[in-house]
């Protein structure tokens, strides 16, 4: 078995706030790489890397939640269309100014998010795949499962 990246590690222990902070991360490391494609005039580098942006934006999307979200689901919707269109802009100009301005604006709602993070309440909301296991469930199964397994006799 091969051994984790520590970017493998570090996904593990999670949490979905967080897992989402990496999405927007990961989308900003593409960006760059656009840029740097486009500055070295690789059109193939520059496909693979918008690809991959476009990908994950369609994943954020494609898990929006308006029934639970509401307005900001809707909005978050609008942004991840926005950002997919100057995204192929950008690369359909090959400008290195568009990206730019996508990395800015990808960076503010993840600069938002890494705030909305910190709240407890707010991971409640994130659509199920997103969250880890502690917090799909229940506090009072939380709870329970702890005491059960407080209270065994197994010792190791």
């Amino acid at each position: 078995m091969a051994a984790k990246s520590y970017q493998e590690q570090t996904l593990d222990g999670a949490t979905g706030m967080q897992m989402v902070v990496a999405l927007y991360d990961g989308a900003i490391r593409f960006l760059y790489r656009a840029i740097q494609s486009v500055e070295e005039d690789d059109i193939h580098g520059r496909r693979i890397a918008v690809k991959k942006v476009v990908d994950i934006l369609m994943y954020l999307q494609a898990r929006l939640r308006p029934d639970v979200g509401g307005s900001a689901a809707t909005s978050l919707s609008d942004f991840y269309a926005a950002m997919f269109t100057l995204t192929l802009e950008a690369s359909h100009y090959a400008s290195k100014e568009q990206f730019q301005e996508v990395i800015a604006c990808v960076r503010n709602v993840r600069d938002a998010w890494v705030i909305v993070a910190k709240d407890p309440v707010a991971g409640r909301i994130l659509p199920r795949e997103l969250r880890t296991q502690e917090e799909r469930m229940p506090v009072g199964v939380v709870r329970q499962v702890v005491e059960q397994q407080s209270g065994s006799r197994w010792s190791a």
